[in-house]
């Protein structure tokens, strides 16, 4: 399941992209125009901005601002950014799990397809495509 954080971080890029136009964006106007709260957008932004898919600036004329333009980000790093991995099984989600039943699991393949179609999906939607 995708948590607020994922979602709500997929809006702060959207209402930025269609806002910016070249300059930094208040965090208040985002809080206002996303009805989020400020408080809780801190925290997302603060991790937006250490994953490198949002620059900052304090101070009068600061805000937040994209680093890259809208079409170079995809759906699947913006969420994986704010939500870890997004495989379904723990043997899938970190490398170095040490399932012992990896050889003789029957279940393994379909995961696999899955997360793959998950993978696949979010990757191939660019945040263009949500404005």
């Amino acid at each position: 399941m995708i948590s607020t954080r994922g979602r709500y971080a997929l809006r702060v890029m959207i209402d930025i992209a269609e806002n910016q136009d070249g300059k930094y964006i208040p965090l208040k106007d985002i809080a206002e125009r996303q009805e989020i709260s400020k408080k809780y957008l801190e925290i997302i932004v603060k991790d937006m901005v250490a994953g490198k898919l949002l620059k900052g600036a304090s101070g009068k004329g600061g805000g937040y601002m994209l680093v890259r333009e809208p079409e170079d980000y995809t759906v699947g790093e913006i969420l994986e950014l704010m939500e870890g991995s997004l495989s379904t099984v723990a043997c899938l989600a970190d490398k170095d799990y040490d399932c012992s039943r990896k050889k003789k699991c029957h279940t393994l393949p379909m995961w696999t397809e899955y997360d793959k179609l998950v993978h696949d999906f979010f990757y191939s939607k660019k945040l263009t495509d949500l404005l």
